[in-house]
């Protein structure tokens, strides 16, 4: 048994030496062989030129080939850039217009209230004062009025440091506003006409029926009072300043009649009227004064504004 297995083992001995020797040999071989093809072929191409001119045709498709992805990749890298840069400068510039537009509409609308502003000054400049009254201009800077306000009034940017007296009238080019109630001394506070403090005499511009005018507070009707059953007064006639009071210049417009009912037990008509100036939108007033050295116009007729009382009785 043990010369048959040594004699197992020196078998596959020596025919892993003769591998071992033959494996060089065929790697040799095959190296000779392949520079021999490789020596034919080239010697086969010098003569014909045939694998240049494959190498030519093909070689130009094979590289277009393999170019062509990564061309097409970079025209979408660049072209995602390029909008890219497009959006971010088109928000840019969307930003911008958006900001000019703004700005323009911030300044038509200052052009605008300037524009509003210069009418409203130019009709208080066209204003011409009574006879023997001087007017002056001022800016309303608050209200108060309505069910949360003890008295209608407003309040104007002019006090007695300008000359603002307790009692001046107070006016626009369409009618009354009220009178001065108040002064500071850089502010003044004006009762308003529609006030239940209110009262101011007035006469009828056509029947010239005399009556006393008093408010019953903001958005409520005037009520003329102490008007006589045989008076005459028609409904949409104007009420103007009587200057029997002292305080008002006679031949002002104050109102105009809305309502006149006779009562059975009253002696007096019952006239409702309305103001001529709507308090709620006043932005600038005017204050009259009467001039220096100008008496009382109990008794006188003074000349009154026509231009107002054009504008009102055209209403």
């Amino acid at each position: 048994m043990r010369r048959a297995g040594a004699y197992v083992v020196a078998a596959h001995t020596a025919r892993g030496g003769r591998s071992g020797v033959r494996r060089p040999q065929k790697i040799a071989i095959a190296v000779v062989a392949g520079l021999f093809l490789y020596l034919s072929i080239y010697t086969w191409n010098l003569r014909t030129g045939h694998l240049d001119a494959l190498s030519s045709y093909t070689g130009l498709d094979i590289s277009g080939f393999i170019l062509r992805p990564g061309l097409w990749v970079s025209d979408q890298v660049v072209g995602f850039w390029e909008r890219y840069i497009y959006l971010v400068a088109l928000k840019q510039r969307n930003d911008d217009l958006h900001e000019e537009a703004d700005r323009l509409r911030r300044e038509n609308m200052l052009m605008s209230a300037r524009a509003r502003s210069a009418g409203r000054l130019e009709s208080l400049l066209g204003f011409r004062a009574p006879e023997q009254w001087n007017f002056s201009g001022a800016r309303v800077i608050a209200q108060r009025m309505g069910p949360a306000g003890v008295l209608a009034t407003l309040t104007v940017d002019r006090g007695s440091a300008s000359g603002v007296r307790p009692d001046m009238p107070v006016v626009m080019p369409e009618g009354v506003v009220g009178r001065v109630l108040e002064t500071g001394a850089t502010t003044a506070s004006v009762l308003l006409l529609t006030d239940a403090n209110s009262r101011i005499a007035v006469i009828g511009d056509e029947n010239r029926s005399p009556g006393m005018l008093s408010g019953q507070g903001y958005g409520q009707p005037l009520i003329l009072r102490f008007v006589n059953l045989n008076a005459l007064i028609d409904s949409g006639e104007l009420l103007l300043s009587s200057g029997l009071s002292g305080l008002y210049p006679k031949g002002l417009p104050v109102a105009r009649v809305t309502k006149v009912q006779r009562s059975d037990i009253s002696l007096f008509l019952t006239v409702e009227a309305e103001p001529l100036v709507d308090v709620a939108g006043v932005e600038e007033v005017l204050l009259l004064d009467r001039a220096v050295g100008a008496g009382p116009e109990e008794g006188r007729d003074a000349p009154v504004d026509g231009e107002a009382k054009d504008r009102v009785s055209g209403e």
